[in-house]
């Protein structure tokens, strides 16, 4: 069995107050995007699960990557899980802010379901996605959606950007998630994202804010000079994606990038 999981960007995020778990309650809207990577789980005659992968390197230990984490997580529920091989091939640029592992451990829930018959429903799915973090709820439903509490209670958004090319840059920075929410002071808006979204686009520039866009450019410059660089192109919307690193662009259909100095030598993929 093989599935493409797709990564996301975040249209707006707000940080609204920090809980008393430890999380941060927040606000955003996750809209999917066609940059994939591939996942293929075949079953395994031993007993145990055999992770394999290509592409980008995948740092840190196999026993931490989402998907492992999602087989366990179903194999301590349903003991008629057999072995498997799970073969990840790595696109989506690691720790941009695009959720890339987040898909992984998602879709990896939604092939076992499948391979095993487990007949999870989608509500059940996302309960086990909760668990493995907190974008990961939205891979399962994997349309645009308003996000609240961590980022997994999801409510269907009407928008539809399918007549727009993206632009996303990654710039091979890492910025750790837990330093970023340090840098921020949550508050409540005057003007929720789940109302702005539903202003034309072009509106949005002024409007639609990522908390964490002013700490990680002020640690960062190289990102903000990539943002005002993608509006001097005529994107109609730019943004830091998430906690960063990566910044996408949204343009007429069609759309191209001149050569830019801060454009060197940095990944770019249009969808």
């Amino acid at each position: 069995m093989i599935q493409f999981p797709n990564c996301k960007i975040n249209l707006g995020l707000s940080i609204l107050e920090k809980r008393t778990d430890g999380y941060h309650a927040l606000e955003t809207v996750f809209y999917p995007v066609a940059l994939k990577d591939s996942i293929e789980i075949v079953l395994n005659k031993n007993t145990t699960v055999e992770f394999t992968s290509s592409g980008n390197p995948i740092p840190g230990n196999v026993s931490e990557n989402l998907c492992i984490k999602a087989y366990h997580l179903l194999k301590k529920d349903f003991p008629k899980i057999t072995g498997v091989k799970i073969h990840l091939h790595k696109i989506i640029p690691m720790g941009a802010g695009l959720g890339g592992g987040s898909s992984d451990g998602a879709f990896t829930l939604l092939m076992l379901n499948e391979l095993f018959t487990l007949n999870l429903t989608q509500t059940e799915l996302i309960n086990y996605a909760a668990q493995l973090g907190s974008d990961c709820p939205f891979f399962i439903v994997n349309q645009a959606a308003h996000a609240t509490g961590r980022g997994e209670i999801l409510q269907p958004i009407n928008i539809d950007l399918s007549n727009y090319t993206f632009a996303l840059i990654h710039p091979g920075i890492h910025i750790s998630t837990a330093w970023a929410f340090q840098q921020i002071k949550p508050g409540q808006k005057e003007k929720t994202i789940a109302e702005i979204i539903q202003s034309p686009l072009p509106t949005w520039k002024d409007q639609l804010i990522n908390d964490f866009e002013q700490p990680v450019f002020d640690a960062h410059p190289l990102l903000h000079t990539i943002k005002s660089e993608l509006y001097q192109q005529e994107a109609l919307y730019a943004s830091l994606s998430g906690s960063g690193s990566s910044i996408f662009g949204i343009f007429p259909k069609g759309h191209s990038l001149n050569p830019a100095p801060c454009f060197d030598k940095l990944r770019i993929d249009f969808i």
